[in-house]
């Protein structure tokens, strides 16, 4: 076996991880953008998988999946929160989430959905997140929402939780 060979095989021996991200849009008053996938229950952010296999970053990946979603393109802010999520299921999912920043109410009215995807968009008080998306999406969410206002950098996450002990 050669070099080549080695390193392919222990490359295809490391485990799985997916990755994904998102954008937090919101409007002049606070309100987070939520839209309705139409493949699964709960509601969501703007966003979806890292397409890694192209070289795709997290950051082009958000800002990709907006841009798809909801005819929303605009440069990301900072990045707001990093999730290690495990689910049953799937494999371990690192989530991605950034600040896309305030929309005002031309951005709203021109927001067009991804019609293969989605149903609708609303807006949602940041205090009503958990309500609307579910599991550690929406712990997620109320997470990067709480460090946005707060001034606090990026937070690290585990299922949508800050780390007992980080």
């Amino acid at each position: 076996m050669t070099t080549t060979d080695d390193f392919a095989a222990y490359i295809a021996s490391l485990p799985r991880v997916l990755a994904g991200a998102a954008a937090l849009f919101r409007d002049e008053r606070g309100r987070v953008l939520l839209v309705e996938p139409n493949y699964r229950e709960g509601w969501a952010l703007p966003g979806g998988t890292v397409e890694s296999d192209s070289g795709e970053s997290p950051r082009t990946a958000a800002r990709r999946e907006s841009a798809e979603e909801i005819g929303i393109d605009v440069p990301l802010g900072r990045l707001l929160a990093v999730d290690w999520s495990v689910g049953a299921g799937r494999p371990p999912l690192v989530a991605y989430l950034y600040d896309g920043g305030v929309l005002d109410a031309a951005q709203l009215d021109s927001i067009r959905l991804q019609e293969e995807e989605l149903l609708s968009w609303k807006l949602v008080e940041p205090a009503e997140l958990t309500g609307h998306l579910l599991g550690s999406l929406g712990l997620r969410t109320r997470e990067a929402y709480r460090a946005l206002e707060s001034g606090e950098g990026t937070v690290e996450l585990e299922n949508g939780r800050r780390p007992a002990n980080p």
